[in-house]
């Protein structure tokens, strides 16, 4: 069982940053792919990126690609995902998620994290 807090949500003005964390309380956080999806209101929950359970890998949805970065420390239990350049459409609740059995290369799909935390807003006004 795997305990899922994020952290590090706000408002802030389009062109800013943001620094989301989750932390991840129980054992074995190093055998999890770690994940960051968000939903926007009247949408439907979105991958954004993932991370490999090493952390050599990771996985952009095109839409956040070269503006957000997403990094974990295994020693800390705590995944990271730094947002640059933000803008009106990234405001949705951020959500990390574990998956613990999927090979990376299916690190997009939603149905395949097990875990959930229970997200934090992010604002970007123009």
């Amino acid at each position: 069982q795997v305990q899922l807090v994020e952290s590090g949500g706000g408002l802030v003005q389009a062109g800013g940053s943001l620094r989301l964390s989750c932390a991840a309380s129980g054992r074995g956080f190093s055998s999890y792919v770690m994940g960051w999806f968000r939903q926007a209101p009247g949408k439907e929950r979105e991958f954004v990126t993932a991370i490999s359970r090493g952390g050599a890998s990771t996985n952009y949805a095109d839409n956040v690609k070269g503006r957000f970065t997403i990094s974990r420390d295994n020693t800390k239990n705590t995944v990271y995902m730094q947002m640059n350049s933000l803008k009106p459409e990234d405001t949705a609740v951020y959500c990390c998620a574990a998956d613990h059995r999927s090979s990376f290369d299916r690190s997009g799909r939603e149905l395949d994290y097990d875990y959930w935390g229970q997200g934090t807003q992010v604002t970007v006004s123009s």
